[in-house]
């Protein structure tokens, strides 16, 4: 449990604590945690998303609080005026390097080229998140040896889903991805079943994906901290040469105007990954957004417009003559049957000025009403 803030005496400052001996302000309602990431103190921490609720499970983020018996989680607990905090000392950090010596003994140590026998290392192209854990095993020179035995969790390979790689070897239990489909999506698709060494993160009856309430939307795999849950579209291209370079830019699948980076390879695409930060969907996205990205360099995709010839069949055009031929095509239609012949449905992938442009086409070229949204309902 958290331990509960000693109450400020009147001569306390109203709005600040100090931190790591410097007094800095908090907002009403913030957590020790959100106020040392706001000033730039590193908090190491495995369970934390600011997307979710507070979950206090990997204790990574614990800090010194004057006047408090044991460290406390700095993730759950709330600042207070007048508090003192202390976010790194010597009893701290051996205490991080313990827990994540714990916590490195439960992953598959996935070493090679990517991983140089570090224990977290897995392809980034698993997923937004899947860095952390390596980030953390080399900051603190942990190679999991210590405490090596058993390990919980068993990888579901034969899921045989087309979107969700599960490597479950390579789970800590930190339960992001089981929070984030409850809090986030409200599908509930996944689970903890059993405790201890026999800790599973599984679906209803121990099934797969593709019969459980998953709507695929990829949350699970960008909030995982270590690749257990993994993009296998993006996995096909792991472990190739070349740097990766994200690219932030709006999926074009609907309206809504859902922020992605584009993660590249060369000129090619390798993964689509959501925009944490992104304003419509903060990290969320539709499994179309997530995983419907490898037509854009399929080798059948057209890429000059087509128009029939004399003969009826479809050949190369320029925009230009295809825009014509669209135009003549209008005109005619005017011409010899009526406004009543000429009716448009705006794409629901289109932004709000494309759909304003097609009425304003229709009604004022063709002077007709008859214009429709496929999403209007």
């Amino acid at each position: 449990m958290t331990e509960t803030a000693p109450i400020p005496t009147k001569t306390q400052r109203a709005s600040t604590l100090v931190l790591d001996g410097v007094e800095v302000p908090f907002q009403d309602g913030e957590s020790l945690y959100q106020v040392a990431q706001r000033h730039r103190s590193e908090v190491p921490t495995l369970c934390y998303d600011p997307r979710l609720d507070a979950f206090g499970a990997c204790r990574l983020c614990v800090v010194e609080v004057e006047g408090f018996r044991t460290p406390v989680a700095s993730c759950t607990t709330r600042a207070a005026a007048g508090m003192k905090v202390r976010t790194r000392t010597d009893a701290l950090e051996q205490h991080r390097k313990t827990l994540l010596e714990l916590v490195a003994s439960e992953s598959r140590d996935s070493g090679d080229a990517h991983g140089k026998g570090t224990p977290g290392h897995v392809d980034p192209l698993r997923g937004y998140a899947s860095q952390e854990l390596a980030t953390l095993t080399a900051r603190y020179a942990v190679d999991g040896t210590r405490f090596a035995g058993a390990h919980s969790g068993r990888s579901h390979r034969e899921d045989d889903n087309p979107f969700l790689l599960r490597d479950y070897d390579l789970c800590i239990s930190c339960y992001r991805c089981v929070r984030v489909c409850a809090e986030r999506e409200g599908d509930h698709a996944i689970s903890v079943a059993n405790r201890g060494f026999h800790t599973q993160i599984t679906t209803e009856f121990g099934g797969k994906l593709l019969d459980s309430s998953c709507t695929f939307c990829g949350q699970c795999v960008q909030t995982c901290p270590t690749g257990a849950l993994a993009d296998r579209k993006a996995m096909r291209n792991a472990g190739q040469p070349g740097e990766l370079t994200k690219t932030r830019t709006v999926c074009p699948y609907c309206g809504v105007g859902c922020s992605v980076d584009i993660v590249t390879r060369g000129e090619r695409i390798v993964a689509v990954q959501p925009a944490m930060d992104g304003p419509a969907n903060e990290g969320a996205l539709c499994v179309k957004g997530q995983f419907a990205w490898d037509h854009v360099q399929h080798p059948e995709r057209l890429k000059t417009p087509l128009v029939r010839d004399a003969a009826g069949r479809l050949v190369p055009a320029s925009w230009d003559e295809a825009l014509g031929r669209a135009a003549a095509g209008f005109a005619k239609a005017l011409r010899e049957h009526g406004d009543e012949s000429i009716y448009a449905i705006a794409s629901g992938r289109a932004p709000h000025e494309s759909a304003y442009t097609i009425q304003k086409l229709i009604r004022a070229a063709a002077g007709t009403n008859f214009v429709d949204n496929c999403s209007r309902a």
